[in-house]
């Protein structure tokens, strides 16, 4: 990174690219996709839609509604083209950001608020969506993801699973583990790491000397990076990946070279440790804007399309809004409610004496 030249600034020359920043379709040896309009439209409405959920989140948040919320700004296109990638059988294992893929899973996006507004622990059945409820604990849900996919492997199923990280997470001793177990084990699973650029105030250059997807064949698996600001690219190297998991070709690294145009969570300040210029640079990459460019170029969409799409965010907006402040909030004994599957004895003795702790306060 030099003063010239902001970090990402320029493209990595191995980055697969199907989209560029001016909206222009461009050809790939090894990945290609075929789009119809329909598709596209589609695509560009999801990325529309999430951005609009994204932004109603940090604006609640503000306003001391949220206890916290993670922000996906800027990395739209990475989880919807590798959520719309996904089969209705793969499974998916999140961090605490994938909103995007959330949307693709069919998750009420008032359930995410709900878990940072501190009156659910999540809010869905993992089993209903094939995703995962959120992780906090940095890398931890690699290890999952590799488990279920042994699972996967021992079942016969068609089926793969993909693990959401950041840049960060790959220090971190869980996720290096689960790259021998599916090195090992050729499981079927698609490691997907979100290159924002920072993990919170550290920049990549302090995580690793190499490029991220390189470290794959450290593990004996292939690793590709992909234009992480391309909706097309993103969607078709994940399909690729999850394609080979599923015929038992083993695991695939992808690092989406994108970038954190927020804060890393509502509670950081980026502007004490990365310079204007950067996020200038990045701008002119927008996931969004790089495909309404290339609609209105080859008449895929004229402006009455991108007008309804904007006002059915805004009505988005707004429900979601509504929603969210409508939330109950739980009773003080919730908490011990789906700790466990079966009874248990330990759990009803603690539930019993802090009822009896919270009658102390009546009258």
């Amino acid at each position: 990174m030099t003063a010239e030249a902001p970090r990402g600034a320029e493209a990595p020359p191995e980055l697969v690219q199907l989209l560029t920043p001016e909206g222009e379709r461009v050809e790939h040896p090894d990945y290609d996709i075929d789009l119809t309009p329909e598709e596209i439209r589609g695509l560009y409405r999801d990325l529309v839609l999430v951005r609009r959920v994204d932004l109603e989140a940090v604006a609640l948040q503000r306003q001391g509604e949220l206890g916290l919320w993670a922000s996906l700004l800027g990395q739209e296109a990475a989880q919807i083209g590798s959520g719309r990638a996904l089969a209705e059988t793969d499974m998916a294992f999140p961090t605490y950001r994938e909103h995007g893929v959330a949307w693709c899973r069919g998750v009420d996006p008032v359930n995410l608020l709900g878990l940072f507004r501190g009156v659910n622990h999540g809010g869905w059945d993992p089993a209903e969506h094939n995703f995962h409820l959120y992780t906090i604990v940095i890398g931890s849900q690699t290890l999952h993801a590799v488990g279920y996919a042994m699972g996967i492997q021992r079942d016969s199923a068609e089926a793969a699973t993909i693990v959401y990280f950041g840049d960060g997470a790959t220090s971190q001793g869980d996720v290096n583990e689960s790259f021998i177990w599916a090195s090992v084990f050729n499981a079927p699973v698609v490691f997907f790491c979100q290159n924002n650029q920072w993990a919170i105030s550290e920049p990549l250059e302090k995580q690793s000397r190499i490029p991220l997807y390189r470290r794959a064949s450290g593990f004996g698996f292939p690793g590709v990076r992909v234009d992480g600001n391309d909706v097309f690219a993103c969607l078709a190297v994940t399909r690729k990946a999850l394609a080979d998991a599923r015929s038992g070709q083993g695991p695939v690294l992808i690092e989406a070279f994108t970038y954190r145009m927020g804060a890393h969570t509502t509670s950081d300040d980026p502007t004490r440790y990365r310079v204007a210029s950067e996020l200038e640079a990045w701008k002119l990459k927008d996931p969004i804007e790089r495909v309404r460019a290339y609609m209105f170029k080859n008449q895929i969409a004229d402006q009455d399309f991108f007008d309804a799409v904007d006002a059915e965010a805004d009505e988005l907006g707004r429900d979601v809004r509504k929603r969210c402040l409508e939330l109950p909030d739980p009773g003080p004994l919730a908490i011990f409610d789906h700790v466990y599957a079966e009874p248990h004895r330990l759990m009803d003795e603690e539930r019993a004496q802090f009822a009896a702790y919270l009658e102390g306060f009546e009258g």
